[in-house]
């Protein structure tokens, strides 16, 4: 099983989540992108469930985009599960300082608030020493939103794709599917 963690405003239909599912439909892989709460606490809560319903029954493995980077990079650890993080926010906290009072969900454009307990519950999922092994790092040097130079950082020794160019949103993911399959080990559902 692949769960997608989409990132601040996202959802469970954005591009990548698309894209992710298609891939694993054509290639008999279960797979599920769900659309996660605004609030840290509650999402932690809600990809926990899953990941522990799953994880009774087969593998899982984790690919998160962004803020959902950050939450696969927490829930991998927690949960010693394989990840994929694209352009990861590796330090989420402080990233998402600048969002404070306004967020807009890019599915609907409808806003909902972020505040100070917003960024002190992501405080509290920060990983000391990530398990580098378990981690494949999609980098784009173009990133916008984030500087790729922090997961560099941060995420030295884990296996890493790092781009030239790109941006934000990881152009051209489709070229990495193969290697993303082979990293999870995932295994054909027939």
């Amino acid at each position: 099983m692949i769960i997608y963690i989409h990132g601040f405003g996202s959802s469970g239909e954005a591009s990548k989540a698309k894209l992710l599912r298609a891939y694993c439909q054509e290639n008999n892989i279960r797979f599920i992108a769900p659309s996660l709460p605004t609030i840290p606490d509650l999402a932690i809560k809600t990809l926990s469930e899953l990941i522990e319903s799953y994880m009774e029954h087969e593998p899982v493995h984790l690919i998160g985009a962004s803020l959902g980077g950050y939450y696969a990079l927490y829930l991998g650890d927690k949960y010693n599960l394989k990840a994929v993080l694209i352009n990861p926010a590796v330090n989420a906290p402080e990233t998402l300082e600048r969002a404070l009072n306004h967020g807009v969900n890019y599915y609907d454009n409808s806003s909902y608030e972020w505040n100070e307990g917003h960024l002190e519950m992501l405080e509290s999922y920060e990983i000391e020493e990530p398990n580098l092994e378990n981690l494949l790092v999609l980098l784009q040097k173009g990133d916008e939103v984030l500087d790729y130079e922090e997961a560099l950082e941060v995420l030295e020794g884990s296996k890493m794709i790092v781009e030239e160019g790109g941006t934000h949103s990881f152009e051209g993911l489709e070229r990495h599917m193969q290697s993303i399959k082979r990293f999870l080990g995932v295994a054909l559902k027939l």
